[in-house]
């Protein structure tokens, strides 16, 4: 038996000549060093080291950084090595997968694999390549490679040398269907090894915490987990805390961007809770407010007049029932954007919902700043009535709106003068996901944290300030409320007219590393 083992030792490629293959054969996938040798950074040398020349052998190795660290170029160099590699050395007509948590994601592994094997003319010889099903093979050695999601209904049937998990802590909870089929099929192997590289999940109860802490706990000595992640107690807007968590930070991320970053989630609540689970790896649940009130304070001031705005664009935000509905028009002037607000409720009831939601509605609305709708519900006629009024006005181009109760709303506009060709024209669909939502709260943000967004409705100010901040396992964001009875119906109808806005766009602030 011991002899056996050592053969399989033996067998097994050293952390050098994986290193070697991969600086040899391997090029930059993409980005403006695309083509260039491959080579790796000191920290990912160290992880190949610390998988291969585990003396009793690694089973499953688990490497955690922030995003942007060039965690995907290491599973595609990774996969080729077990591909036709020295890992493929002895190990004839096996099977390799790595998976994700959605198509898109799974297909990140195969095409920065697919792209090294194009840029060297040696690998286009040997390795056949389907894009349409994600499968590279090196036919010699009948070794395939195939991307799996988890959207696959079942990998039962598979029989995996190689697992290659790109972000597990997308996973929320403490199970995952194809991981878990995945792990299990490879118990029918001999030496099998799976690759977790992913940010940190959001929550210790998540799949890829309990690994992890499983790990470092040292219960099993053929599971290896490297952690680079900021101490929740240190600073963690300071360079040498950000370090921490980016181990390629002065290797070819791009600091200046990153330190950006990290000033903009200083002044901006919402934006530290991602900061510090994207850029710090840390685990972070907890919702943010959307804006600090000083920054939103700072942007306080005087409105110019619809008239003096010649282009508008507005967002709105429609409720059932007896809630709030939001229209919010924005308009530029010099370098200002400028909001104008209308809000209703219905009239019955308005002393009581001021009560329920502790809000003073029927203040406002003897301020002018909110208005009432007759009966105990929305009326959508009568908010149809004020939007002709301001469309007949004012040069309104384009107003997003929420589909969820269009069907009740639109009859309305048509009953109260738009007709179906001047709906199809100025109103576009705009739906409330986190993916669409995501670039327009970016550039509210940014217009705010310039001072170049100007506004006056304390409504809209109330709305703001119960506006926290929903994160999707993409870390795309939109705004949510953290009690049912706040309301944040303004904010998502500013969002949505400055997403219509054309010239809005500015420059990004998420961070871009050179290597994908």
């Amino acid at each position: 038996m011991a002899k056996r083992s050592q053969q399989r030792r033996d067998q097994r490629p050293s952390g050098r000549e994986v290193i070697g293959f991969i600086e040899k054969f391997l090029r930059i996938p993409d980005g403006p060093y695309a083509g260039q040798p491959l080579i790796l950074a000191p920290w990912q040398k160290q992880e190949i080291r610390r998988i291969y020349d585990n003396p009793i052998g690694t089973r499953r190795a688990i490497i955690s950084t922030a995003r942007k660290n060039a965690k995907t170029t290491l599973c595609g160099a990774l996969l080729l090595n077990h591909l036709c590699g020295p890992s493929a050395r002895n190990r004839p007509n096996t099977r390799l997968y790595s998976s994700g948590q959605s198509r898109d994601q799974a297909a990140l592994t195969f095409e920065q694999a697919r792209k090294m094997v194009l840029w060297n003319a040696d690998l286009r010889q040997i390795i056949s390549v389907k894009e349409s099903s994600k499968v590279l093979r090196y036919d010699e050695l009948g070794i395939e490679y195939k991307a799996l999601s988890s959207e696959a209904h079942t990998a039962q049937g598979l029989n995996p040398v190689l697992h290659i998990c790109d972000e597990l802590g997308q996973v929320v909870g403490p199970h995952s269907d194809l991981y878990e089929a995945l792990e299990l099929a490879t118990g029918t192997q001999r030496d099998p090894l799976t690759v977790v590289i992913s940010t940190q999940s959001a929550s210790d109860s998540d799949l890829l915490s309990t690994l992890i802490d499983d790990g470092l706990a040292g219960h099993d000595p053929h599971t290896v987990v490297s952690l680079y992640s900021a101490p929740k107690d240190a600073d963690p807007f300071a360079e040498a805390t950000i370090r921490l968590a980016n181990p390629s930070y002065h290797v070819f991320m791009n600091t200046n961007e990153i330190l950006a970053m990290a000033a903009a989630a200083r002044r901006l609540p919402a934006r530290e809770a991602s900061y510090r689970r994207y850029t710090l790896n840390q685990r972070i649940e907890e919702a943010n407010p959307f804006v600090s009130p000083s920054v939103w304070d700072a942007c306080r001031g005087p409105v110019a007049p619809l008239n003096e705005l010649p282009v508008l664009f507005g967002g709105i935000d429609l409720s059932s029932v007896n809630d709030l509905s939001a229209f919010c028009l924005v308009g530029k002037k010099g370098d200002q954007w400028h909001t104008h607000c209308r809000f209703w409720l219905p009239q019955d009831g308005l002393a009581e919902k001021a009560a329920t939601d502790h809000a003073p509605y029927d203040v406002w609305y003897r301020q002018g700043h909110l208005q009432v709708t007759p009966g105990r519900t929305i009326d959508y006629d009568y908010v149809a009535h004020a939007l002709h009024d301001l469309f007949r006005q004012y040069n309104i181009q384009r107003v997003a709106y929420d589909p969820w109760n269009w069907d009740f709303f639109k009859p309305s506009l048509l009953r109260v003068g738009f007709t179906e060709s001047m709906i199809a024209e100025r109103f576009q669909e705009f739906a409330q996901t986190t993916k669409m939502m995501s670039p327009a709260l970016a550039n509210l943000e940014r217009l705010l944290l310039d001072g170049r967004l100007m506004h006056d409705n304390p409504v809209l100010s109330m709305c703001v300030a119960h506006t926290t901040i929903r994160t999707d396992a993409a870390g795309n964001r939109a705004p949510d409320k953290r009690k049912a009875t706040h309301r944040i119906d303004g904010t998502v109808a500013l969002v949505m007219g400055l997403a219509m806005a054309p010239t809005v766009q500015t420059r990004r602030i998420d961070v871009e590393a050179l290597i994908g």
